[in-house]
């Protein structure tokens, strides 16, 4: 609790005390509810496009993180999508006909080379029965006539390959293949986008804890900004009026320097008191204590006040009575 919410706690104690002879004003300061922007990631800032007191609406960039590491993830990430999917192409469509050709070219290329190892070899036969050569030339020639024979037969199984088209087993893996690539490709562009730090409503920068070229740590907050629209007045209620004020309530907050009042709503009264709880405290005690209360200004006079001003909001007096 910082030293301004202490002195307002201990006003509204002293308050509270001489509530029931006095009727004291509820005290408080003027509020806007308050947001911290964290940096996602411990990186360096490479842009801060705003500055302090500066107004930005929501979406606008507030702070860029170094992002060189995530972008080179992505981009590699990218290449794996766009490979897979043109695998993915290709066997839906299966062989075009100039890979048919080639197949059936290669087919005939091989049966040829078998034909013609097969016929060597029965010539070379014949030579060995009339002892014209030696065994081992034979020999070579049984070698390479089984050897294009397979070969023949490779090429066939490849040319059938073609013709029967991709099993629906290989379709399924490379279409679970392609989405999975996809999602951490979306992973990657998420962690992309959080590396600039945008604001999330509309609002006023009120602080920037880092300047540029820092790395603040994971968590950090980069930015700090209030909200714009309808400000509030945090206030403490004295316990003698607790009792009879419901959320709702027409109020009017009188704020230091401004001699009209505001009219304010009753927004929120804490279920808890600020101080010692009640049920340990005697009657006369329990004056003392307070709760915290917000009131919403809704005039458009009201949306120029600035953050911190101290407020008083009167109380009814039948309320005051009541106790």
């Amino acid at each position: 609790m910082n030293i301004a919410a202490r002195a307002a706690l201990l006003t509204a104690g002293l308050l509270a005390a001489c509530a029931r002879e006095a009727g004291a004003p509820a005290v408080g300061t003027i509020e806007r509810h308050r947001f911290e922007l964290a940096a996602t990631a411990s990186e360096q800032i490479v842009a801060l496009p705003v500055q302090e007191g500066r107004a930005v609406q929501a979406g606008d960039l507030v702070a860029q993180l170094d992002d060189s590491v995530l972008k080179a993830g992505r981009d590699g990430a990218a290449a794996q999508v766009e490979q897979l999917r043109q695998r993915l192409e290709e066997l839906i469509h299966g062989a075009r006909r100039e890979e048919v050709a080639v197949a059936q070219a290669q087919l005939a290329a091989a049966t040829a080379q078998r034909d013609q190892a097969a016929k060597e070899y029965l010539r070379a036969a014949q030579l060995l029965e009339r002892g014209l050569i030696a065994q081992a030339q034979v020999d070579q020639q049984l070698q390479l006539r089984d050897s294009t024979a397979a070969a023949a037969r490779a090429a066939q199984s490849a040319l059938d390959l073609l013709h029967a088209g991709t099993r629906s087993e290989q379709l399924s893996q490379a279409d679970a293949a392609l989405r999975s690539a996809r999602e951490q490709l979306l992973q990657q562009e998420v962690l992309l986008e959080r590396l600039r730090v945008r604001a999330p409503i509309d609002g006023v920068i009120e602080a920037l804890p880092y300047r540029l070229g820092e790395r603040p740590p994971l968590g950090a907050p980069v930015a700090i900004m209030l909200a714009s629209g309808v400000p509030y007045a945090r206030v403490y209620i004295p316990e003698p009026q607790r009792a009879a004020l419901r959320p709702g309530a027409s109020l009017q907050v009188r704020v230091d320097g401004i001699a009209r009042p505001f009219q304010g709503e009753l927004r929120y009264v804490a279920g808890e008191a600020s101080f010692t709880p009640y049920y340990s405290l005697t009657q006369r005690d329990r004056s003392r204590l307070a709760y915290v209360a917000e009131i919403d200004l809704p005039e458009a006079a009201a949306r120029e006040l600035p953050v911190g001003v101290p407020v008083e909001v009167p109380l009814p007096a039948a309320m005051s009575a009541a106790h």
